[in-house]
């Protein structure tokens, strides 16, 4: 059987029992990374072997990974972080896995992604993940269109992931795009440093002339929401 595990986001008290279980039962672990992975065992003392799946190998590693589990083995799934294939490698292999009839299974856990929502004070009956932006200047210019078309049937919120590298240039390209909307963004989830604040775009630009963003920013924002319809202009946490 393949066992999706997610794995604590930050804080490491947010591994669940069922999680701690799975890893201590299953012959092997895949993960991305073996550095990361083996700290969160290490603070488990769990010791297992490791199994590295990722953007670079997942092809030439999923046939090997089946031939285990049609053997007979357990194998649990991790990503660095969070839900493992939420845009992150993993679900070639579980395709895999179900047009072999393999058993799965797929456990509840840690998202940045609900956490980030949750907090935000925007609507939270209708959301879309839309994970990082394209990297190709066109297919950005493609993907914010979409998005301003899917909101206008939808009227929903929008989750994005952005690369610190890369936060200043997609926040001008949305301002470009969307005009000076207010966006939501969330940093160091679970952690000491926890931070979900809302803002103009312009606002945001500013703050980062000063400060240069570091770590993983998920980003919220709705276009059809209302202000004076209960949206909280200015949430900040910690």
């Amino acid at each position: 059987m393949l066992t999706i595990v997610p794995t604590p986001i930050g804080n490491l008290k947010d591994i669940t029992l069922r999680a701690i279980e799975a890893l201590k039962s299953c012959d092997a672990i895949i993960c991305e990374d073996t550095r990361r992975t083996g700290l969160l065992l290490q603070h488990l003392q769990i010791h297992k072997p490791l199994l590295v799946l990722n953007d670079f190998n997942e092809y030439k590693n999923i046939s090997s990974i089946i031939k285990r589990l049609q053997n007979g083995e357990n194998l649990c799934l991790v990503s660095d972080a969070g839900t493992p294939l939420v845009s992150d490698p993993g679900f070639k292999l579980v395709r895999e896995c179900l047009k072999e009839n393999l058993n799965l299974d797929s456990l509840p856990g840690p998202s940045s992604i609900t956490t980030a929502l949750t907090l935000s004070g925007l609507p939270t009956d209708k959301f879309t993940f839309v994970g990082y932006p394209p990297d190709k200047p066109g297919h950005r210019k493609t993907f914010y269109l979409k998005i301003k078309e899917s909101s206008e049937l939808l009227k929903t919120t929008i989750i994005l992931f952005i690369a610190p590298f890369k936060l200043n240039k997609t926040l001008s390209e949305m301002k470009d795009e969307f005009g000076d909307i207010n966006i939501t963004l969330a940093k160091e989830l679970t952690k000491l440093h926890q931070e979900v604040k809302s803002q103009e775009i312009s606002m945001w630009l500013e703050e980062f002339k000063k400060k240069t963003p570091k770590g993983e920013w998920v980003a919220l924002f709705n276009l059809t929401a209302n202000v004076d319809d209960g949206f909280l202009k200015d949430v900040n946490t910690h």
